[in-house]
């Protein structure tokens, strides 16, 4: 048996074997010791290798799901080892072979999966400086690829898919290998496998087509070799066929507005800061009926759209759930839908469980009270989904009469066929229940025929039927009585007749059994008849229940419908933050924002805890909410189709990556810089702060310029520089506003609201003593804020010259280097004390020389 084990474990080397030994899934070597560590498990052992006992651990069979659901979560993979010969007739060990492979990214199975996430599997070819990307999700069949130009888009992607597994070629190395190096899941696979010209065999293959035309992917190589290497890793893991893996779907960045790691970080889409889904966007909106359309608006979330006849359809199909509140009947109608998605999925790789089969038929039989709905509704999007609900009726009546009303979890012990779907099968089953009565009346006609009246007839498993005779009536047995046991006060025996009828019985049981796993596998086949009709069904389904919900939310939340626009530009009235305002205790201070052609850039000022990054956050969601068709929080909103939402919020360090806080911040702001685009929304909150004052300044003030003047994006750009104020006086485009705040007896009261013009102060001081900053270290810091005050007042201050040039940012090194001539300009440097300016003296100093020169 150790000889079989370790031939199957040297084909899966890197996966946990689980190998069948009767009622128990039994681990060995160091499998038994990882899984003991990881599961818990008491370690044994049992026999000896090379002297030495050999480590063992083991699972019950029938409760090997919760221990797989643990070490999937773990990101383990495990190889199911199961006994495929016949143990009456196997001369040695039972033929046993690996029937299927779990991994975190191809499990199917509903106790392994979050019901309420993708469960995603991608793969990542490349070509020098391009790549191809592939992502699958085995537990629906959604199978998408594209291909990207750099690695920057690699890392946006591979944050928004947030995959359980990650398949990467060997030859993938630099900083991108090093980065997804990190995450969990990751499994490197031979360079060869990603060849196009296989995968584009392979390909052909699964959809039974001559090449991939069809598909619109025949243009992307990259991505054919990703999808190609993807789709062999599920093959191998499977072990069987994948008819439910939808048709294969070329994405286009130019589809969607582009979203970065740190913009999904930093605006909390559907995973807070702190790594949860609570005080999310998608925690608000989510009051969807089914775990498929929860799933279907994460998805959305985190890929907003550029297609405004789409979001328009998408608007126009809310609008008309709002009317008379009609999408509250569909909720009512929706809440049995069960998650037919992945249902439809088990029911392909027939692992599909009987009570599957109960909810499938359950959610088909809500398709006719649907019915009645359509002929009132005109949304051109409302009607292209009733034309994919197409009602089941012979599915439903099949389901009903072949599946119990409620079966067992698994078929192992039958009683998963209903009575009366099968004759053959009622027949044994009458033929096993009916033994009492039989035994009852064979006791009554041998007592009469024999004269004990203390005979009895039964029944054990190791001696099967017997008559029992105590040891006083043993000489009265009659000549046709065979003993078959010797008690301490009896004798058993058995009779021609009573042997039959052990035969008859005890084979109906097996027969019985076997006849219903039969059964069982023919009416999978049936349903698998209707496979894409049914997932064509099941995403329209899902679609309708979001569309519902968000409809829901709009007359909740008193959210409007915002108006699209070719245009760029914002102008978002009363906008709100819907996740604070949810969490909040206190009325929301509503507040504008106007972006368009006459002002790109609103530099924003206030203090600290006013509400600058709340403005901020609230006027991105307004714009990607719009973006996916929702009504958004606001009076009234138009908002111009953006390609790219970036953030530069908040501060945090990477010290695994081996950057610090500044560094990360101006790793970001790189990002933005160098893609950004005139169509692009920009935050920009505090640049500059991880540095020396004047080395931050410099930077604030020149991200600034170079997004208003070269980029020309749609910008907020927060800050504590109040020099940046004076942007507005020599650029075009730039304006300034800030967030009210009143001062009362040295406290300050935030009013939260957005007014024009700069903020006059910090009020750093206040904010400190809100934190709980002790009386003395404050009372030390306003004698210090007063001489810092006075110093700066001693120096003239000269206005900034709205005329100077801007062409470069830095003066060329012979200029740097070149002796002035102006006798002037010597004097003041020679007066100058670098060391005792403040931040603000050293900038008039600046202006001050240049004016000069």
């Amino acid at each position: 048996m150790m000889q079989q084990f370790l031939r199957i474990k040297a084909e899966h080397p890197d996966q946990l074997v689980f190998y069948r030994m009767g009622d128990f899934y039994e681990l060995f070597f160091e499998d038994a010791e990882r899984a003991s560590r990881l599961l818990d498990l008491t370690l044994t052992a049992r026999g000896k290798s090379n002297g030495k006992p050999i480590p063992m651990a083991g699972v019950p069979y029938h409760a090997a799901e919760g221990y797989l659901a643990k070490l999937v979560k773990l990101g383990e993979s495990i190889a199911i080892c199961e006994q495929i010969g016949d143990p009456a007739t196997s001369k040695g060990p039972v033929e046993r072979q690996v029937v299927r492979v779990v991994t975190p990214g191809t499990v199917s199975d509903e106790a392994l999966l979050d019901e309420r996430s993708d469960n995603l599997i991608v793969a990542l070819g490349h070509q020098g400086e391009r790549y191809g990307l592939a992502s699958l999700d085995v537990s629906s069949g959604r199978f998408l690829l594209r291909e990207l130009s750099d690695s920057a888009a690699v890392e946006a992607e591979i944050a928004r898919l947030r995959p359980v597994e990650l398949l990467l070629p060997d030859s993938l190395d630099g900083t991108l290998s090093q980065l997804l190096g990190k995450l969990p899941g990751r499994r490197l696979l031979p360079a060869w496998e990603f060849d196009s010209d296989s995968a584009t065999a392979l390909l052909c293959q699964q959809y039974g087509t001559r090449d991939l035309t069809a598909f619109g992917c025949d243009h992307l190589p990259l991505g054919i070799a990703a999808a190609g290497a993807l789709l062999g890793y599920v093959q191998q893991t499977q072990r069987g066929e994948l008819p439910h893996i939808q048709p294969i779907v070329a994405e286009s960045a130019e589809d969607f507005v582009a979203l970065d790691a740190a913009t999904r970080r930093n605006l909390e889409l559907d995973i807070n800061l702190s790594g949860s889904q609570l005080n999310t966007l998608f925690s608000v909106l989510d009051t969807t009926q089914t775990t498929m359309a929860s799933r279907l608006l994460r998805r959305w979330l985190n890929q907003p759209l550029r297609n405004i006849d789409a979001l328009q359809q998408r608007q126009q199909a809310i609008g008309e759930l709002l009317e008379q509140f009609r999408y509250e009947q569909l909720h009512r109608l929706l809440k049995p839908v069960c998650d037919l998605e992945r249902i439809l999925a088990r029911l392909a790789l027939r692992s599909a469980r009987p009570r599957d089969l109960t909810r499938l038929g359950q959610s088909l039989a809500v398709l006719p009270e649907l019915t009645p709905h359509w002929c009132e509704l005109s949304s051109a999007r409302l009607l292209e989904l009733a034309a994919d609900l197409v009602e089941q009726p012979q599915l439903v009546a099949l389901l009903q009469s072949a599946i119990t009303e409620n079966p067992p979890v698994t078929t192992r012990e039958g009683g998963v066929i209903a009575d009366g779907y099968d004759s053959q099968l009622d027949e044994l089953r009458q033929l096993n229940s009916n033994a009492g009565d039989y035994l009852l009346a064979m006791e009554q006609r041998e007592r009469e025929r024999t004269g004990i009246s203390t005979l009895k007839v039964g029944y054990n498993r190791v001696h099967g039927y017997f008559i029992e005779l105590s040891k006083g009536s043993a000489d009265k047995a009659p000549a046709d009585y065979i003993r078959r046991q010797t008690l301490k006060n009896g004798e058993r025996y058995i009779t021609p007749e009573l042997k039959e009828f052990e035969d008859k019985a005890l084979s109906a049981k097996s027969r019985a059994l076997s006849r219903e796993k039969q059964l069982y596998e023919e009416l999978l086949e049936q349903l698998n008849e209707h496979l894409q009709p049914l997932q064509r069904c099941a995403a329209a389904l899902a679609e309708l229940d979001l569309l519902a919900a968000l409809a829901e939310r709009a007359a909740t939340l008193s959210l409007c419908r915002p108006q699209l626009s070719n245009d760029s530009g914002l102008n978002i009235v009363g906008g709100r933050h819907l996740v604070v305002e949810s969490v909040s205790d206190q009325p929301f201070v509503a507040n504008d924002t106007l972006l368009n052609e006459q002002q790109r850039m609103l530099i924003i000022t206030g203090p600290n805890m006013g509400g600058k990054s709340t403005y901020m956050r609230q006027t991105a969601l307004i714009v990607l909410m719009a973006q996916i068709g929702a009504y958004v929080p606001a009076s009234s909103a138009t908002i111009g189709v953006v390609d790219r939402i970036f953030t530069r919020i908040g501060s945090s360090d990477d010290l695994a990556g081996g950057r610090s806080t500044f560094m990360v911040e101006m790793t970001e702001t790189a990002n933005i810089l160098h893609n950004a685009s005139r169509h692009s929304l920009v935050l920009m909150d505090e640049v500059g702060r991880g540095t020396s004052t004047f080395d931050g300044l410099s930077l604030a003030w020149a991200c600034a310029h170079y997004l208003a003047e070269k980029i020309g994006a749609l910008t907020l750009f927060a800050t504590h520089y109040f020099e940046l104020t004076a942007l507005p006086e020599q650029l075009t485009g730039v304006g300034n506003v800030h967030l009210g705040a009143s001062e009362y007896q040295d406290t300050i009261v935030f009013l939260h609201s957005v007014k024009p013009g700069p903020a006059n102060q910090s009020y750093g001081l206040q904010v400190a003593k809100l934190a709980g900053i002790p009386d003395a270290v404050l009372t030390l810091a306003r004698r210090e804020l007063q001489h810092l005050e006075q110093t700066s007042a001693a120096v003239p201050a000269t206005a900034l010259d709205p005329q100077r040039n801007q062409q470069s940012l830095l003066p060329q090194q012979s200029e740097l280097f070149a002796q002035p001539s102006n006798p002037a300009l010597i004097t003041l440097l020679e007066q100058s004390e670098p060391d005792g300016l403040t931040p603000r003296q050293a900038l008039e100093l600046i202006y001050q020389l240049k004016a000069l020169l």
